[in-house]
């Protein structure tokens, strides 16, 4: 005998030959009406899958259509319909991954960039199959059948995954007619529920997102359990299109951008230049007499010999762009990415009491970062951008305060421009499951990362945490925006680098002499 109890206190008995029930038999025995409602339920607080086999007794939530887990299954159940759709109309496709989002739903394809032309014969031919309504199968299997199978259908990438999968973890496929994807689910039972889809965009995205892996072509959609609900947020996209500031900012004239110039490039216009002259001349002015920075001015390239010291040159070339070739010349240059590198030789080339410190280095600086084309937009991702930053070389036991600081004059920043409302403050860690990516040891991360946590509590700003956030030399605190489209933009960092002085040979005068 199997009891499951509903979280109203109802409950059902259910004696089976086998000792088994799934949860789709267990709503039948309840209200089969339920099946039009209930797309999963929770089990120990998991999302569970209806077809799911219970043995034991148990405790569930039911997941209805009302509810963000409920569409959030239903965009997932959505992109296979695509992948299916897209395998249909380009047989020669591959295909990798593809979840459901805050908003929708992408899946990322091997195969040549789809066109708007593309997007409209893949929109009829999901529609095609979810007006055949078939029915969605869920199926556990050994890692050996779903590697055979998988290398039956040669998809290169589902392999990938399945020699990912832990020993131990279960397995499970998902199908519907003759598409078959290795997934976790949870999954819809079939696609009549599915009233309201559309296909958005297409981008460019690389395989585990690392630009050394095969390049992919993304489509990006949304979907709802209602067509006014889908037409709703359709009208809301056009309407956030009509206020975002890549287009406001071309119509007041501000900047604008020339394919023959290049993507990520923007020409400000007078006015465009007028407001970053105001803005540069009050920041320099705050930071000099206010704050007591120094102000420098470094090159806007150097040889790599500098980035090797640095290790950008091993952990961030790829966001380079490098002038020459490493195999054939004898010199090879690199547009700066970032002038931390410089600023510790200014501080390098005379030698210094610890009565010097701190000291805070200050430039306007422009930098260059080779930005993926699919990440551009407007004037917040480019591939040429002019910041207002500084460097501040400090004695240990000045850290904690001079980090303090560092997030006021943030502050008193956004609250002078009005925007301090509705800032997310994010403390970018280390990945400790990926050390390649960092230098130094984890106790050293550990250590830093603890500092900045307690500081942040003890200022009462409110923080989230984001494992792997971390620059290859030290956590950071990132102070964040939602644009228009609701994704966080980063307005400002503060970051924490207590390993490049070392790399630098960077010293003081101690008090001892």
């Amino acid at each position: 005998m199997i009891k499951v109890k509903l979280l109203n206190g109802n409950a059902q008995e259910f004696c089976t030959e086998s000792n088994e029930v799934n949860f789709i038999d267990v709503l039948i025995s309840i209200d089969p009406q339920l099946l039009n409602s209930v797309v999963a339920v929770k089990l120990n607080g998991e999302i569970t899958d209806l077809r799911t086999t219970i043995t034991t007794d148990c405790d569930i939530e039911l997941v209805t259509t009302d509810s963000k887990e409920a569409l959030h299954i239903l965009r997932h159940t959505t992109t296979h319909i695509m992948a299916e759709a897209v395998t249909h109309l380009f047989p020669e496709a591959k295909v990798t991954i593809g979840p459901a989002t805050e908003t929708g739903f992408f899946y990322d394809f091997e195969c040549a960039p789809f066109s708007k032309e593309d997007l409209e014969k893949i929109e009829k031919e999901m529609k095609k199959i979810i007006k055949s309504n078939p029915r969605i199968e869920r199926k556990v299997v050994s890692r050996n059948e779903a590697y055979e199978l998988m290398k039956a259908k040669n998809e290169p990438y589902k392999l990938e995954l399945i020699d990912a999968i832990p020993e131990g973890e279960t397995i499970t496929l998902y199908s519907q007619d003759d598409f078959v994807d290795l997934c976790m689910g949870p999954h819809l039972l079939n696609t009549k529920m599915i009233k309201g889809f559309k296909l958005l965009s297409t981008s460019t995205a690389y395989w585990r997102g690392d630009k050394s892996n095969a390049s992919l072509s993304r489509i990006y959609g949304t979907a709802f359990f209602t067509k006014e609900d889908c037409d709703a947020y359709l009208a809301h996209l056009e309407h956030i299109k009509n206020i975002d500031h890549n287009k406001i900012g071309r119509e007041m004239e501000l900047f604008t951008t020339v394919d023959v110039i290049g993507q990520g490039l923007p020409l400000l216009m007078p006015k465009g230049a007028k407001i970053v002259q105001t803005l540069q001349r009050w920041i320099e002015d705050l930071e000099d007499n206010e704050w007591g920075y120094i102000r420098t001015k470094t090159p806007l390239m150097a040889k790599s010999d500098l980035y090797k010291i640095s290790g950008h040159w091993d952990h961030y070339k790829d966001g380079m762009f490098v002038l020459g070739n490493e195999e054939e010349d004898k010199e090879v240059f690199a547009l700066r990415p970032m002038t931390c590198p410089f600023q510790y030789y200014v501080y390098k080339a005379t030698q210094h009491s610890y009565r010097d410190l701190p000291l805070r280095y200050s430039e306007t600086s422009t930098l260059f970062r080779n930005e993926d084309s699919g990440e551009m937009h407007g004037l917040t991702r480019v591939r040429q951008f002019t910041i207002s930053e500084g460097h501040l070389i400090v004695r240990p036991d000045q850290m904690v305060e001079e980090f303090k600081n560092c997030l006021a004059l943030a502050k008193h920043v956004m609250t002078t421009l009005g925007l301090q409302d509705d800032v997310t403050y994010v403390l970018a860690k280390y990945d400790p499951e990926n050390t390649t990516k960092y230098i130094g040891t984890a106790e050293v991360w550990e250590e830093t990362q603890e500092h900045i946590r307690q500081m942040l509590r003890e200022l009462e700003i409110p923080f989230v945490e984001e494992v792997g956030g971390a620059a290859f030399y030290g956590p950071k605190v990132d102070i964040n925006a939602k644009n228009v489209y609701g994704k966080e933009d980063t307005m400002i960092t503060v970051q924490w680098d207590a390993l490049l002085s070392e790399q630098f040979d960077m010293y003081y005068i101690d008090q001892n002499g």
